[in-house]
């Protein structure tokens, strides 16, 4: 009896790769519809579904034994991983980041201003006495640039970030700004 390639290596790597597209684009839907992208939405839908009609429905038909059930069971968990990977490259949407910091917390509104990004600093009473609480609403591309700013002046502030979404006006870095700060940063 010849060993079946196409049964054991073949069709499971089809069904794989087809299923990580799949569900990958699926993932992405989900997350554009609740960061309120809600115009890529329907196209990630769209090539979603095509996907499984013309490929993953006529796949699954021939697909027998264990080889193809364990590729489509894969192809769908590193489908997600992709999908939530590329979300986290694409960097999309606004976070509000917190800050409660007992001591510094003028320091770090005034440096992230020099940067800027807007802060809204509020005066508090915590748990072992008076506390800064600053707000800032930022691209999510720039909330690393905003917590070394932070961990800069106050190592051991407390931060909470959370999604936004939506946002009216606000101060942000110029994307031009950015550009040439990006450009400047390759040719070194």
């Amino acid at each position: 009896m010849d060993f079946n390639w196409y049964e054991w290596l073949g069709l499971p790597l089809i069904i794989f790769i087809a299923r990580v597209i799949d569900v990958g684009l699926g993932t992405l839907r989900i997350i554009f519809t609740s960061r309120g992208k809600r115009h890529l939405a329907p196209l990630l839908g769209f090539i979603e579904v095509f996907i499984w009609v013309a490929i993953i429905s006529q796949i699954t038909r021939t697909a027998t034994g264990i080889p193809a059930y364990f590729a489509y069971a894969a192809g769908f968990a590193v489908g997600n991983y992709v999908g939530m990977k590329i979300e986290d490259r694409l960097a999309l949407g606004k976070v509000v980041v917190r800050m409660i910091l007992s001591d510094g917390g003028e320091q770090v509104a005034h440096a992230l201003h020099e940067a800027g990004f807007g802060a809204t600093v509020v005066d508090g009473k915590g748990a072992n006495g008076q506390v800064k609480l600053i707000y800032t609403i930022v691209h999510r591309r720039d909330l690393a640039d905003v917590t070394a700013i932070i961990n800069r002046i106050h190592p051991r502030a407390f931060l909470s970030v959370e999604e936004v979404r939506s946002s009216q006006e606000g101060i942000f870095p110029k994307d031009e700004g950015r550009f040439l700060i990006t450009a400047q940063r390759k040719k070194k």
